[in-house]
């Protein structure tokens, strides 16, 4: 586990591979963003997206399990601060294998939680092509080394 204080500015992380289905497309939409260009592919050859493209939402739920789950490992988890931008440059596609490469932009100590801090980083969801679909822009925090003492 890392905690705060093994975190510098530049460094990079990855994750992934997961392949987005179909089915998974249209039971995210049918939940969460039930809209015809993520439901029903005949009805998304009509849109802009010229066929079937999962909701932002979904691939930004399949960003974070990659992040979760990518050699990156922060001690007390992903605990999110807020978001910077989201932007989804194109849309995830079925049968789409994403990855994501992930760098640390900026770290400071919490000014209301001194025994934690805050890194800003910056996670780019790519599919098999090296395109783009997510940037993601986020502040996470992070126990320090420190804050293991105030616990006990």
């Amino acid at each position: 586990m890392r905690y705060f204080d093994d975190l510098s500015v530049g460094d990079r992380f990855t994750g992934g591979p997961l392949t987005v289905s179909e089915e998974e497309i249209i039971g995210f939409a049918g939940q969460f963003d039930p809209q015809p260009f993520h439901l029903d592919p005949a009805a998304a050859k009509a849109t802009l997206f010229g066929g079937l493209a999962a909701s932002g939402w979904h691939t930004a739920s399949l960003t974070m399990r990659m992040i979760v789950t990518s050699d990156a490992k922060l001690a007390g988890g992903y605990i999110g601060m807020g978001v910077d931008t989201v932007t989804w440059p194109k849309p995830t596609r079925p049968g789409d294998q994403l990855r994501i490469e992930g760098e640390i932009l900026e770290t400071r100590l919490s000014a209301k939680r001194p025994e934690n801090g805050v890194a800003r980083v910056r996670i780019v969801t790519l599919n098999q092509k090296d395109e783009v679909v997510q940037t993601l822009v986020a502040n996470l925090l992070a126990p320090t080394r420190a804050s293991l003492a105030v616990r006990v």
